[in-house]
């Protein structure tokens, strides 16, 4: 029983990790490869305080790698999978969106 506790608690902290829209942002950024912080500023259209912090809940739960060349540290995706995770989500939503939309087309036939 003690390694089902584990892994619901490993679950819960890594879902808790992604619960911020600027954090999946940064995660799927990522997908397409590595970059550094201010290309990750760049392409998130945000101040580096906003995306240093968000970076630094990455970190802490293990979620991204970080290299430094020079004096640029450079992220990547710590494991691909999470990558699949993203496009498993987005079908999630997609299927949410075309369930909603269908009711809202019954809803106006009535």
């Amino acid at each position: 029983m003690e390694d089902h506790t584990n892994l619901q608690q490993f679950k819960a902290e890594f879902f808790k990790a992604l619960a911020h829209p600027m954090r999946i942002r940064i995660l799927e950024v990522l997908c397409d490869g590595e970059k550094s912080v201010n290309e990750l500023q760049t392409i998130l259209g945000s101040e580096g305080s906003a995306v240093s912090q968000q970076l630094s809940v990455l970190r802490a739960k293990n979620l991204v790698n970080t290299v430094k060349e020079g004096t640029t540290v450079v992220y990547s995706l710590r494991d691909p999978l999470i990558k699949d995770l993203l496009a498993v989500a987005r079908q999630i939503f997609d299927n949410h969106l075309v369930e909603s939309i269908s009711l809202l087309k019954g809803i106006r036939k009535s």
